[in-house]
Protein backbone atom coordinates (compact mmCIF):
# COMPACT_ATOMS: atom_id res chain seq x y z
CA UNK A 1 0.00 0.00 0.00
CA UNK A 2 1.79 3.30 -0.91
CA UNK A 3 1.60 6.23 1.28
CA UNK A 4 -1.35 8.14 -0.47
CA UNK A 5 -3.72 5.03 0.13
CA UNK A 6 -2.45 4.70 3.87
CA UNK A 7 -3.25 8.21 3.85
CA UNK A 8 -6.70 7.99 2.36
CA UNK A 9 -7.25 5.44 5.62
CA UNK A 10 -5.57 7.21 8.02
CA UNK A 11 -7.86 9.93 7.55
CA UNK A 12 -11.11 8.01 7.44
CA UNK A 13 -12.28 9.13 10.78
CA UNK A 14 -11.40 12.67 9.82
CA UNK A 15 -13.40 12.72 6.80
CA UNK A 16 -16.27 10.97 8.50
CA UNK A 17 -16.42 13.59 11.00
CA UNK A 18 -15.93 16.46 7.99
CA UNK A 19 -17.08 15.06 4.84
CA UNK A 20 -19.56 12.62 5.07
CA UNK A 21 -21.15 14.59 7.85
CA UNK A 22 -21.64 17.44 5.74
CA UNK A 23 -23.04 15.87 2.91
CA UNK A 24 -25.35 14.19 5.41
CA UNK A 25 -26.27 17.79 6.53
CA UNK A 26 -26.88 19.40 3.53
CA UNK A 27 -29.13 16.23 1.83
CA UNK A 28 -31.18 17.26 5.07
CA UNK A 29 -32.21 20.36 3.93
CA UNK A 30 -33.96 21.78 0.04
CA UNK A 31 -33.39 24.92 1.07
CA UNK A 32 -30.45 27.70 2.19
CA UNK A 33 -31.07 28.73 5.22
CA UNK A 34 -29.74 29.95 8.56
CA UNK A 35 -31.02 26.63 10.15
CA UNK A 36 -28.49 24.92 7.41
CA UNK A 37 -25.89 27.74 8.16
CA UNK A 38 -26.58 26.77 11.86
CA UNK A 39 -25.76 23.36 11.72
CA UNK A 40 -22.92 23.69 9.94
CA UNK A 41 -21.40 25.89 12.45
CA UNK A 42 -21.86 22.71 15.08
CA UNK A 43 -20.70 20.56 12.57
CA UNK A 44 -17.10 21.98 11.84
CA UNK A 45 -16.61 22.97 15.59
CA UNK A 46 -17.30 19.57 16.81
CA UNK A 47 -14.82 18.11 13.84
CA UNK A 48 -12.38 20.11 15.60
CA UNK A 49 -11.67 23.53 13.32
CA UNK A 50 -12.41 26.14 15.82
CA UNK A 51 -14.49 28.71 16.88
CA UNK A 52 -12.66 31.93 14.98
CA UNK A 53 -12.01 29.44 11.72
CA UNK A 54 -15.26 28.08 11.35
CA UNK A 55 -16.68 31.81 12.14
CA UNK A 56 -14.77 32.96 9.11
CA UNK A 57 -15.50 30.04 6.94
CA UNK A 58 -19.16 30.72 7.52
CA UNK A 59 -18.97 34.22 6.71
CA UNK A 60 -17.05 33.75 3.43
CA UNK A 61 -20.12 30.57 2.64
CA UNK A 62 -22.33 33.54 3.35
CA UNK A 63 -20.89 36.08 1.13
CA UNK A 64 -20.51 33.48 -1.58
CA UNK A 65 -24.29 31.98 -1.22
CA UNK A 66 -25.59 35.65 -1.72
CA UNK A 67 -23.14 37.25 -4.61
CA UNK A 68 -23.98 34.13 -6.81
CA UNK A 69 -27.83 33.51 -5.30
CA UNK A 70 -27.02 30.11 -4.85
CA UNK A 71 -30.31 28.29 -3.92
CA UNK A 72 -29.68 24.65 -3.74
CA UNK A 73 -28.09 23.02 -0.67
CA UNK A 74 -25.43 21.21 -2.83
CA UNK A 75 -23.74 23.82 -4.40
CA UNK A 76 -23.53 25.29 -1.29
CA UNK A 77 -22.06 22.56 0.07
CA UNK A 78 -19.56 22.46 -3.11
CA UNK A 79 -18.69 25.96 -2.33
CA UNK A 80 -17.57 24.54 1.22
CA UNK A 81 -15.27 22.35 0.22
CA UNK A 82 -13.54 24.90 -2.01
CA UNK A 83 -13.00 26.99 1.05
CA UNK A 84 -11.81 24.24 3.13
CA UNK A 85 -9.51 22.95 0.32
CA UNK A 86 -7.93 26.76 0.21
CA UNK A 87 -7.80 27.19 4.08
CA UNK A 88 -5.27 24.19 3.92
CA UNK A 89 -2.88 26.19 1.72
CA UNK A 90 -0.52 25.16 0.00
CA UNK A 91 2.12 22.79 1.53
CA UNK A 92 6.14 24.58 2.22
CA UNK A 93 8.99 21.77 1.97
CA UNK A 94 11.30 21.32 4.18
CA UNK A 95 14.22 24.44 4.03
CA UNK A 96 17.49 21.95 3.14
CA UNK A 97 19.09 24.87 1.20
CA UNK A 98 22.89 24.34 3.13
CA UNK A 99 24.95 21.57 3.70
CA UNK A 100 24.72 20.73 6.68
CA UNK A 101 21.40 22.31 7.42
CA UNK A 102 19.84 22.00 11.01
CA UNK A 103 16.25 21.25 12.53
CA UNK A 104 15.40 21.56 15.57
CA UNK A 105 12.58 19.46 16.90
CA UNK A 106 10.66 20.77 20.21
CA UNK A 107 6.45 19.17 21.82
CA UNK A 108 5.62 18.58 25.29
CA UNK A 109 6.56 14.41 25.99
CA UNK A 110 3.86 12.24 24.61
CA UNK A 111 3.13 13.82 21.76
CA UNK A 112 5.31 11.07 19.10
CA UNK A 113 8.33 13.43 19.35
CA UNK A 114 11.27 10.69 19.56
CA UNK A 115 9.21 8.88 16.97
CA UNK A 116 8.86 11.51 14.69
CA UNK A 117 12.43 12.49 14.78
CA UNK A 118 13.11 8.74 14.36
CA UNK A 119 10.82 8.77 11.03
CA UNK A 120 12.23 12.18 9.61
CA UNK A 121 15.60 10.38 10.11
CA UNK A 122 14.68 7.98 7.48
CA UNK A 123 12.94 9.92 5.27
CA UNK A 124 15.79 12.62 4.62
CA UNK A 125 18.10 9.28 4.63
CA UNK A 126 15.63 7.65 1.61
CA UNK A 127 16.10 11.28 -0.14
CA UNK A 128 19.89 10.50 0.08
CA UNK A 129 20.91 12.86 2.82
CA UNK A 130 23.54 11.82 5.71
CA UNK A 131 21.29 12.52 9.08
CA UNK A 132 23.31 13.00 12.79
CA UNK A 133 20.87 13.15 15.84
CA UNK A 134 21.57 15.20 18.71
CA UNK A 135 19.87 13.46 21.78
CA UNK A 136 19.31 16.90 23.60
CA UNK A 137 16.82 16.13 25.74
CA UNK A 138 18.92 14.75 28.56
CA UNK A 139 15.88 16.36 30.93
CA UNK A 140 13.82 13.21 30.69
CA UNK A 141 15.58 9.81 32.20
CA UNK A 142 16.13 7.55 29.04
CA UNK A 143 14.92 9.80 26.38
CA UNK A 144 18.25 9.27 24.42
CA UNK A 145 17.65 5.48 25.02
CA UNK A 146 14.55 5.35 23.20
CA UNK A 147 16.03 7.81 20.43
CA UNK A 148 18.62 5.38 20.02
CA UNK A 149 16.14 2.82 19.68
CA UNK A 150 14.72 5.21 16.27
CA UNK A 151 18.02 6.16 15.15
CA UNK A 152 18.79 2.56 14.40
CA UNK A 153 15.74 1.55 13.16
CA UNK A 154 16.50 4.55 10.59
CA UNK A 155 20.14 3.44 10.32
CA UNK A 156 21.49 6.89 11.04
CA UNK A 157 24.20 8.34 13.91
CA UNK A 158 23.37 9.79 17.31
CA UNK A 159 25.68 12.00 19.39
CA UNK A 160 24.43 11.65 22.77
CA UNK A 161 25.99 12.06 26.38
CA UNK A 162 24.49 10.45 30.03
CA UNK A 163 21.32 11.82 31.34
CA UNK A 164 21.17 15.56 33.03
CA UNK A 165 24.00 16.31 31.04
CA UNK A 166 24.11 20.03 28.82
CA UNK A 167 21.58 19.88 26.14
CA UNK A 168 24.07 22.40 24.63
CA UNK A 169 26.89 20.50 25.36
CA UNK A 170 25.51 17.26 23.15
CA UNK A 171 24.54 19.97 20.55
CA UNK A 172 28.24 21.06 20.34
CA UNK A 173 29.31 17.79 20.06
CA UNK A 174 27.08 16.75 17.22
CA UNK A 175 27.93 20.03 15.50
CA UNK A 176 31.70 18.57 15.40
CA UNK A 177 30.04 14.90 14.33
CA UNK A 178 28.19 16.45 11.54
CA UNK A 179 31.44 18.72 10.20
CA UNK A 180 33.73 15.95 10.35
CA UNK A 181 31.38 13.07 9.03
CA UNK A 182 30.08 15.15 6.19
CA UNK A 183 26.42 15.22 7.13
CA UNK A 184 23.62 17.06 5.14
CA UNK A 185 21.44 17.16 8.39
CA UNK A 186 21.91 17.50 12.01
CA UNK A 187 18.36 16.88 14.11
CA UNK A 188 18.03 18.30 17.40
CA UNK A 189 15.59 16.79 19.87
CA UNK A 190 14.99 19.18 23.08
CA UNK A 191 13.35 18.26 26.27
CA UNK A 192 9.52 17.81 26.39
CA UNK A 193 8.90 19.44 29.17
CA UNK A 194 10.51 21.88 31.34
CA UNK A 195 9.48 23.47 34.70
CA UNK A 196 8.03 26.84 33.19
CA UNK A 197 8.35 28.92 29.71
CA UNK A 198 11.34 30.77 30.64
CA UNK A 199 12.86 27.74 31.07
CA UNK A 200 12.18 25.82 28.28
CA UNK A 201 13.65 30.09 26.39
CA UNK A 202 16.23 30.04 28.13
CA UNK A 203 17.70 26.57 26.83
CA UNK A 204 16.37 26.99 23.49
CA UNK A 205 18.60 30.13 23.44
CA UNK A 206 21.37 28.32 24.78
CA UNK A 207 21.29 25.88 21.72
CA UNK A 208 20.65 28.28 19.46
CA UNK A 209 23.57 30.20 20.34
CA UNK A 210 25.69 27.16 19.68
CA UNK A 211 24.19 26.30 16.05
CA UNK A 212 24.64 29.82 15.13
CA UNK A 213 28.59 30.09 16.73
CA UNK A 214 29.31 26.77 14.90
CA UNK A 215 26.88 26.82 11.98
CA UNK A 216 26.54 30.81 11.27
CA UNK A 217 25.35 30.03 7.32
CA UNK A 218 23.34 26.90 8.22
CA UNK A 219 19.43 26.78 6.96
CA UNK A 220 17.63 26.01 10.34
CA UNK A 221 14.10 24.68 10.91
CA UNK A 222 12.20 24.98 13.91
CA UNK A 223 9.43 22.04 13.85
CA UNK A 224 7.00 21.86 16.72
CA UNK A 225 5.41 18.00 16.68
CA UNK A 226 1.73 18.14 17.81
CA UNK A 227 -0.63 15.02 18.58
CA UNK A 228 -3.69 15.45 15.98
CA UNK A 229 -6.27 13.33 18.60
CA UNK A 230 -5.51 16.15 21.21
CA UNK A 231 -7.79 18.55 18.88
CA UNK A 232 -7.33 22.03 20.00
CA UNK A 233 -5.51 21.79 22.31
CA UNK A 234 -2.95 20.96 19.98
CA UNK A 235 -3.68 24.53 19.07
CA UNK A 236 -3.18 25.62 22.66
CA UNK A 237 0.23 23.98 22.96
CA UNK A 238 1.32 25.79 19.04
CA UNK A 239 -0.10 29.11 20.69
CA UNK A 240 2.24 28.94 23.83
CA UNK A 241 5.56 27.40 22.32
CA UNK A 242 5.23 30.24 19.30
CA UNK A 243 5.87 32.40 22.24
CA UNK A 244 8.94 30.34 23.39
CA UNK A 245 10.24 30.12 19.85
CA UNK A 246 10.26 31.02 16.22
CA UNK A 247 8.34 27.88 14.54
CA UNK A 248 9.15 27.36 11.02
CA UNK A 249 6.90 24.47 10.32
CA UNK A 250 4.24 21.56 12.50
CA UNK A 251 4.69 18.03 13.04
CA UNK A 252 1.02 16.32 12.77
CA UNK A 253 1.05 13.15 14.69
CA UNK A 254 -1.53 10.28 15.06
CA UNK A 255 -3.94 11.66 12.51
CA UNK A 256 -4.89 7.73 11.94
CA UNK A 257 -6.13 7.34 15.44
CA UNK A 258 -8.65 10.55 15.20
CA UNK A 259 -11.28 12.38 14.06
CA UNK A 260 -9.62 15.59 14.59
CA UNK A 261 -7.60 16.26 11.64
CA UNK A 262 -9.36 19.60 10.80
CA UNK A 263 -7.69 21.00 12.94
CA UNK A 264 -4.53 21.47 10.33
CA UNK A 265 -7.50 24.08 8.76
CA UNK A 266 -7.98 25.36 12.41
CA UNK A 267 -3.58 25.53 13.12
CA UNK A 268 -2.82 27.11 9.67
CA UNK A 269 -5.53 29.54 10.11
CA UNK A 270 -4.85 31.05 13.26
CA UNK A 271 -1.02 30.87 13.79
CA UNK A 272 -0.06 30.79 10.37
CA UNK A 273 2.51 27.90 10.49
CA UNK A 274 2.76 25.78 8.13
CA UNK A 275 2.45 21.63 8.59
CA UNK A 276 5.29 20.03 7.00
CA UNK A 277 5.21 16.56 8.12
CA UNK A 278 2.37 14.00 8.53
CA UNK A 279 2.22 11.19 10.84
CA UNK A 280 -0.65 8.37 10.10
CA UNK A 281 1.06 5.19 11.44
CA UNK A 282 3.62 3.57 13.75
CA UNK A 283 6.02 1.98 11.46
CA UNK A 284 9.02 4.02 10.21
CA UNK A 285 7.64 5.23 6.96
CA UNK A 286 4.06 5.89 8.29
CA UNK A 287 5.13 9.80 8.28
CA UNK A 288 5.88 11.40 5.32
CA UNK A 289 6.11 15.60 4.11
CA UNK A 290 2.79 17.46 4.23
CA UNK A 291 1.28 17.47 0.81
CA UNK A 292 -1.79 19.74 0.87
CA UNK A 293 -3.52 18.64 -2.67
CA UNK A 294 -2.81 14.93 -1.56
CA UNK A 295 -4.41 15.98 1.67
CA UNK A 296 -7.04 17.31 0.18
CA UNK A 297 -7.73 14.45 -2.45
CA UNK A 298 -7.65 12.13 0.51
CA UNK A 299 -10.30 14.01 2.20
CA UNK A 300 -12.63 15.62 -0.36
CA UNK A 301 -12.38 12.84 -3.22
CA UNK A 302 -14.95 10.61 -3.33
CA UNK A 303 -14.40 7.02 -3.37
Amino acid sequence: MGFFDRLKQGLLKTKNAIVDKVDALFKKFIKVDEDLFDELEELLISADIGVNTTEEILDELRDIVKDKRIKEPSEVKRELFDILRRMIGEHEPLNLSTKPSVILVIGVNGVGKTTSIGKISAELKRQGKKVVVAAADTFRAAAAEQLNVWTDRAGVDIIKQAAGADPASVVYDAISAVKSRGADVLIVDTAGRLHNKKNLMDELAKIDRVIARELPDAAKETLLVLDATTGQNAVYQAKEFKEASKITGLVLTKLDGTAKGGIIISIKKELGIPVKFIGVGEQIDDMKPFDSKEFAGALFEEN
